[in-house]
């Protein structure tokens, strides 16, 4: 016996929750497996930026940051409490880029997408007159600020999956899709959990969001003949004690003239990266390797006093990006922007490829527009205006957390930061009646207690420790072995949600 529903969904990133979120809001019904953990691949290992990407203007792909810029405004009033504003600084180095290159290049970018409405414009300043000339060497005079965002980018895709089961979307975890079929006018699908259970859902169609292995599930899964080939690079980041005291972030440019990134991170680490590496190894776990180290760490070197070498790196992380290959000869120049294609040759399959963090939402929506007309479903566009996603209901974030400080006094300041910045306005739900630290129950190390983990296994899916210390949050970088099988016992013993 199987079930029928309007859509599965295939693939739990980015793209597979938000469209979710943007089906289930326009009437229909929705099934999204996936196969590991919410975010466990390409959308939990970006450079965690809700960005335009001014490097792209080099690129001539003005419609693709106009869309981003666009998004950017957007995401920040739906979810202000994960997402938040960041100033970037770029040295200005003139054998690279010429002054009125860049100057052009921030004009564009303050006005693309239809105008910076919310963040500060762009400007000159001299290194000798501000905070963010300390930590660089001599050599630097002056340099220009820009204005970007910054995300917890597996967390944004819990809240999509959150928002779409609240509105009746089943999210299954854990669970992939081991075949798909076409039968008359629907699909059937039997999906496979990691326990070994198996179901049968009867789709009218079908959404491949299975990322960098799109083309895969298209070969092996549905065994559908198609013309795409994704070219998979691969990007690696490192973490490494604060190298500055100041909340601005730094674009680095390169003499290979690709930029990295060094942005504060959860408040006494630097994050640095990006690399663009040729991948052709399985995307499961992907891993940094001693060139990228060097490479992310000279990068850094050739701009801040401090010296860094390997033996500084405290955490790295890498992740697969899936781009639809364009035939460019460097990966870097790759498009990031994405192809949406709907196959109506009988029960409709709606295919992604590509794309980025910032332009999810666009994304989904445009999908959903082509989906909504193959399905006959007439709604509107709803995304864009509509509620914000979980927890982001107060846009203040400031006034949040001075309130849960007020009416917790006995929560750090530290923690109560962190909570507030993780859960919102479902701060207050996570704490409950809580009094004190020993009402939340056990504790796992850092500013973890037990309250938070059952949170997070009732409403965020969450199952391991992993999906708990590294996407869910980064305390990973804060507890030890003992925490984490402390934290593993426990969760061995409550029942999934």
């Amino acid at each position: 016996m199987s079930e029928r529903v309007d859509l599965l969904v295939v693939g739990g990133g980015i793209n597979g929750t938000g469209i979710a979120r943007d089906a289930v809001g326009r009437g229909l019904s929705v099934v999204l497996c996936e196969r590991d953990d919410l975010a466990s691949h390409t959308s939990s290992a970006s450079t965690k930026l809700i960005h335009g990407g001014l490097r792209y203007l080099e690129q001539f792909e003005f419609a693709l940051v106009g869309k981003a810029l666009a998004e950017r405004e957007v995401l920040l009033r739906a979810a202000p409490h994960i997402i938040w504003p960041l100033r970037f600084v770029l040295p200005h180095q003139p054998h690279l880029r010429p002054a009125w290159m860049i100057r052009i290049g921030l004009f564009l970018y303050d006005h693309l997408g239809r105008g910076r409405r919310t963040l500060p414009g762009s400007r000159r300043i001299r290194f000798s007159k501000h905070v963010v000339g300390t930590p660089l060497r001599d050599e630097f005079h002056v340099g220009f600020v820009y204005s970007d965002a910054w995300v917890q980018d597996a967390r944004l895709v819990v809240l999509n999956a959150m928002d779409a089961a609240q509105r009746g979307a089943e999210i299954l975890t854990h669970t992939r899709c081991i075949s798909a079929k076409k039968e008359g006018t629907d699909w059937i699908a039997e999906l496979e959990s990691d326990s070994g259970v198996r179901r049968t859902v009867r789709a009218r169609a079908l959404v491949n969001a299975a990322g960098p292995w799109a083309a895969k599930f298209l070969d092996d899964i549905a065994h559908i003949e198609h013309s795409h080939s994704l070219r998979l690079i691969k990007g690696s980041h490192i973490v490494v004690p604060k190298l500055y005291d100041h909340r601005y972030a730094y674009i680095f440019q390169q003499p290979d003239r690709r930029i990295v990134f060094a942005i504060p991170y959860e408040r006494d680490f630097t994050l640095i990266g990006t690399t663009d590496i040729e991948y052709q190894a399985d995307p499961s776990h992907p891993t940094i390797d001693g060139e990228e180290t060097a490479y992310l760490c000279e990068a850094t070197n050739r701009y801040f006093k401090r010296n860094l070498t390997p033996a500084d790196v405290v955490w790295s992380y890498s992740g697969v990006r899936p781009l639809l290959e364009d035939k460019s000869g460097n990966a870097s120049e790759v498009t990031r922007d994405y192809h949406i294609e709907l196959d109506s040759s009988g029960p409709p399959l709606l295919n992604v490829f590509g794309g980025k963090l910032t332009t999810y939402r666009k994304l989904s929506e445009e999908a959903l527009d082509l989906l909504g007309e193959a399905l006959g479903n007439t709604k509107p566009a709803w995304t864009a205006k509509g509620p914000p996603l979980p927890g982001g209901g107060e846009f203040n974030i400031d006034a949040l957390l001075d309130d849960v400080r007020a009416s917790r006094p006995w929560l750090s300041e530290v923690m109560a930061w962190r909570l507030v910045h993780n859960y919102g306005t479902r701060t207050r739900d996570l704490l409950g009646e809580a009094d004190g630290l020993e009402a939340l129950g056990e504790h796992f190390g850092s500013d973890l207690y037990q309250a938070e983990v059952d949170y997070l296994i009732r409403h965020e899916w969450a199952t391991q420790a992993e999906d708990i210390l590294w996407r869910r949050s980064k305390l990973g970088l804060r507890v030890g072995p003992d925490d984490v099988a402390r934290l593993t016992a426990y969760l061995a013993k409550v029942p999934a949600r």
